[in-house]
C-alpha cells in the first residue's frame, strides 16, 4: 500500500507533524521503533513551554565552564572524556556558533519559532480539548549570582523587542509571586518573571494527540524500527523495516537523536548530538502548592507542577548514545530541589519518586533542522535539543505546510539544513 506521507518517529514531534499533515488532507502513516508514542525524549522532560529559554546552551564562555566542570559528577554540564572522539566535529561547530553574533542570531530564530509554536499549541489545545496538566502561569527564573542576573536581564531586555515579555523582580517580589520561595529568599539576588511561558505534560499531550490522529485516519506502526532509507536517483524510494518496504510520495524524518544515523547513508550530515538529560517525578506527601514553574539558573534545574506531581529536571551530559540512568545524577537534582523545598525530603523517603533519563537531539547552533532536504521528497523535523516541547507544535505546523505545498507562517531559512553549508 502506498501512502502520501510517512513520518519516521512517533514522539511529540512526529505525532504532531502527523496530525497537521492529516489536517491538510494527506494520507499519513507513522513508523516508530518503540511500542507506543512519546517514549523517548517526550516521555518525562522538564515540562516547560519556554520561549524565555530561546538562547542556545553554547553562550559565549561555555567552553571555560565545561573545562571547569570536567569530571565533576555533580556539575550541571558534564563532558565525559570517552565522548570526545565521537563529538569532535560537532563540538567544533558548537564552539564556533558560540560567538556573540551567531549566538544572538540563533537565539532570535529560536524565539521566533517558539512564540509561533505556543500560539499553535494553544489553538490545538482549544480545538481538540486536550488535557495534559497545562498551566499558563509563566515561569520564574531565580538567581543567586548578581553577574548572572545582570547578563540575563540585559538579554531579556533585548528580546523584549522581539516579543518576549519579562519582568525583573527583587527577592521580596519573587516571594510575593511564588510564596514557596520564602525558604531561600535570603540566598536570592533577584529573579525574572516570564508571563508568556507555560508548562504541561508532554507525554500526556502526545498520547492524547495520537488518539485524535488515529480518529482522523493516521496509521501508526509501532515496534517498527527503520533499518535503512533507500533511494532511487535523487528521491527517497522506501523505508526498509522488518515488516518489509514502506513506500510513500513524501517522507518526514522526525527521529530525534537517531535522525543522523538514518540520514548518514544518504550522504546527509545532520549536525545533531545526543545530549543526555535527567528528571525525577515526585508525588509529594502534601499538596505541593507550587503554581509558578521555577528555573534555577545557577543549578540548571527546573521544577514544574504537573497536576499533583512535581517534575524536577536538569543537567546535560555529553556521553554519546549511552542511555543508561546514572542514579547519582538524578539524586543530585533532587537534592538541589530539596534545598529549595525542604518538605520534599518526606516525599523522597516515601518512595514516591520516579527517575528518568533521555537524549536531547541538539544541533550545534541551537535551532532545529526543519523542512526541505537535498532529496525533494524528504523533509526534516528534528534537532530540537532541550526545546522540543516548546517548539514542537510550530515546527510540525510549518513542516506540514511545506510538505503540502503551502507557505509556512514564518520564514524557514533559519532552520534549513543549508545554513550549515558555509558555517
Amino acid at each position: 500500500m502506498r501512502h502520501d506521507v510517512v513520518v519516521i518517529g512517533a514522539g511529540l514531534i512526529g505525532t504532531t507533524t502527523a496530525w497537521y499533515l492529516a489536517e491538510r488532507g494527506l494520507n499519513v502513516t507513522v513508523v516508530e521503533r518503540r511500542e507506543s508514542p512519546g517514549l523517548e525524549t517526550s516521555f518525562a522532560n522538564g515540562g516547560l513551554l519556554t520561549p524565555s529559554e530561546a538562547d542556545p546552551w553554547n553562550a559565549p564562555g561555555t567552553l571555560g565552564r565545561m573545562l571547569h566542570w570536567l569530571g565533576r559528577e555533580d556539575s550541571p554540564l558534564l563532558l565525559r572524556p570517552q565522548a570526545l572522539p565521537g563529538m569532535l566535529g560537532w563540538g567544533l561547530k558548537f564552539l564556533r556558533a558560540s560567538r556573540p553574533t551567531p549566538h544572538l542570531r540563533s537565539t532570535l530564530a529560536t524565539l521566533r519559532l517558539a512564540l509561533y509554536s505556543l500560539s499553535s499549541l494553544n489553538e490545538l489545545g482549544e480545538q481538540l480539548a486536550l488535557s495534559y496538566d497545562r498551566l499558563s502561569n509563566g515561569t520564574l527564573k531565580i538567581f543567586r549570582d548578581p553577574i548572572a542576573l545582570k547578563h540575563s536581564l540585559e538579554l531579556a531586555d533585548n528580546l523584549r523587542h522581539s516579543g518576549l515579555e519579562s519582568r525583573g523582580l527583587n527577592p521580596r517580589e519573587a516571594v510575593a509571586l511564588e510564596p514557596l520561595l520564602e525558604n531561600v529568599s535570603n540566598q536570592l539576588v533577584g529573579a525574572i518573571y516570564y508571563p508568556g511561558d507555560g508548562s504541561g505534560d508532554a507525554h500526556r499531550f502526545t498520547r492524547e494527540l495520537q488518539a485524535h490522529a488515529l480518529a482522523a485516519g493516521v496509521k501508526f506502526h509501532f515496534n517498527t524500527p527503520v533499518s535503512r532509507i533507500t533511494t532511487q536517483g535523487r528521491r527517497v524510494q522506501a523505508l526498509l523495516t522488518e515488516e518489509g518496504e514502506i513506500r510513500a510520495d513524501h517522507y518526514v524524518l522526525a527521529a530525534g537523536s537517531y535522525s543522523p544515523q538514518l540520514a548518514r547513508p544518504l550522504q546527509l550530515q545532520l549536525p545533531i548530538y545526543p545530549v543526555k538529560g535527567y528528571s525525577v517525578t515526585v508525588t509529594p506527601t502534601i499538596d505541593h502548592g507550587l503554581h509558578v514553574p521555577l528555573v534555577d539558573f545557577e543549578q540548571k534545574i527546573v521544577i514544574t507542577p504537573l497536576g499533583k506531581h512535581l517534575r524536577i529536571a536538569g543537567t546535560a551530559e555529553f556521553n554519546g548514545y549511552d542511555s543508561t540512568l546514572n542514579p547519582s545524577r538524578t539524586e543530585n537534582i533532587l537534592r538541589q530541589a530539596t534545598a529549595i523545598f525542604p518538605w520534599l525530603s518526606d516525599s523522597r523517603k516515601s518512595g514516591e519518586v520516579t527517575h528518568w533519563t533521555g537524549l536531547r537531539p541538539m544541533t550545534c547552533d541551537g535551532p532545529p533542522i526543519l523542512g526541505a532536504s537535498p532529496y525533494p521528497n524528504l523533509f526534516f523535523n528534528t534537532g530540537h535539543g532541550p526545546l522540543g516541547w516548546t517548539l514542537g507544535a510550530g515546527s510540525a505546523r510549518c513542516v506540514a505546510d511545506m510538505v503540502a505545498g503551502l507557505e509556512p507562517a514564518i520564514d524557514m531559512a533559519a532552520y534549513s539544513l543549508n545554513r550549515f553549508i558555509h558555517s
